[in-house]
């Protein structure tokens, strides 16, 4: 097994591609700078170690055994990774992190984020001087990008709790522990909604506490595993459908499944074709403000990582921030 190893070295499986490209090893010889006798004794020396036959010898052509073919193949995929993982370790080296997991509040909206991950991974640089080419000049940044989203305090707990670098739609109110960056993103309105079929549709003036009482609330789980989940527009003894995500919430709303309140921007469209109508509530709610929080490191963001010094430079743009609270619209709604 150590001599198989040693055997599938780089040169070795560049050899083996050079031999089938040129189509003889007197060709591949040329190419490599060698004489066909080294050629030819490498390959018996890979022959050996691997006990297979990789070209047919009944040929005057460098033809491939079943065998050969087979690591022809797997040999071009490892050398385009080891390649790819030379560059990624170069661009590793200047500044991009390996990974950047980013939490994105439920409410926002998705198509603008995923604009945002497009825009990221079409960054290029330009190819510093005295960089030769074909050394992975004018690639994106090396950082993987990992979304995901969370509801309410789960939000918060991703950020503080180490599982993310970034979150998108947190509140103020959670007690900050230190050494985590707020800044302001806006403020989401919210509407209160029922299907038109509806019982709750047909009643005339603000809906109170005692008339919603008797209607099931739909609601979107507080994704927290850890901290205390937040609970929200709920009245006791009130029959509740929860949903994992706002989406699910305003399927369920239009189904005429209960009553609850939506993003104005989320209900905008439905509120207009007349799927979903909008009550007030004797004890209105009040609008989210929400903010984008990182942990903070020495230096303020200088000494954060390249990816998430592009992401937040995003952020600061008040049209990003008014797309993510409002734009609703897209492909993923």
């Amino acid at each position: 097994m150590a001599d198989r190893a040693h055997a599938l070295t780089p040169d070795a499986l560049l050899m083996m591609d050079t031999i089938a490209r040129t189509g003889s090893f007197a060709a591949a010889a040329r190419e490599l700078g060698k004489v066909p006798s080294a050629l030819t004794y490498s390959v018996r020396q890979l022959e050996e170690a691997l006990d297979v036959l990789l070209f047919d010898r009944s040929s005057r052509q460098a033809r491939l055994t079943a065998a050969g073919t087979e690591l022809l193949q797997e040999g071009r995929r490892l050398l385009q990774e080891m390649d790819a993982v030379a560059n990624r370790v170069r661009r590793v080296a200047s500044g991009w992190e390996t990974q950047l997991a980013i939490s994105v509040d439920d409410i926002l909206s998705m198509p603008t984020v995923f604009e945002l991950v497009q825009a990221f991974c079409g960054v290029r640089e330009m190819r510093p001087a005295g960089v030769a080419a074909g050394s992975g000049e004018n690639e994106g940044p090396a950082t993987r990008i990992r979304l995901r989203t969370d509801v309410l305090t789960g939000t918060w707990e991703a950020l503080v709790t180490g599982q993310v670098d970034l979150a998108i739609g947190v509140s103020a109110l959670h007690a900050n522990p230190g050494g985590v960056e707020l800044r302001p993103l806006g403020e989401v309105a919210f509407v209160y909604c029922v299907a038109p079929h509806h019982a709750l549709a047909a009643v005339h003036g603000p809906l109170s506490d005692a008339q919603l009482v008797h209607h099931r609330a739909v609601a979107v789980a507080d994704s927290a595993q850890r901290l205390a989940p937040m609970t929200l527009n709920l009245l006791p003894g009130q029959d509740v459908l929860t949903v994992p995500n706002m989406r699910l919430k305003l399927e369920a709303l239009l189904r005429g499944l209960g009553c609850g309140f939506l993003p104005e921007p989320l209900a905008r469209p439905h509120l207009e074709a007349g799927t979903l109508v909008q009550k007030s509530r004797a004890r209105a709610g009040t609008g989210a403000p929400l903010h984008y929080a990182w942990r903070a490191e020495r230096g303020g963001t200088a000494g954060l990582g390249r990816a998430l010094q592009w992401w937040l430079r995003q952020l600061e743009s008040p049209t990003t921030r008014r797309a993510l609270l409002e734009r609703h619209a897209g492909p993923l709604c």
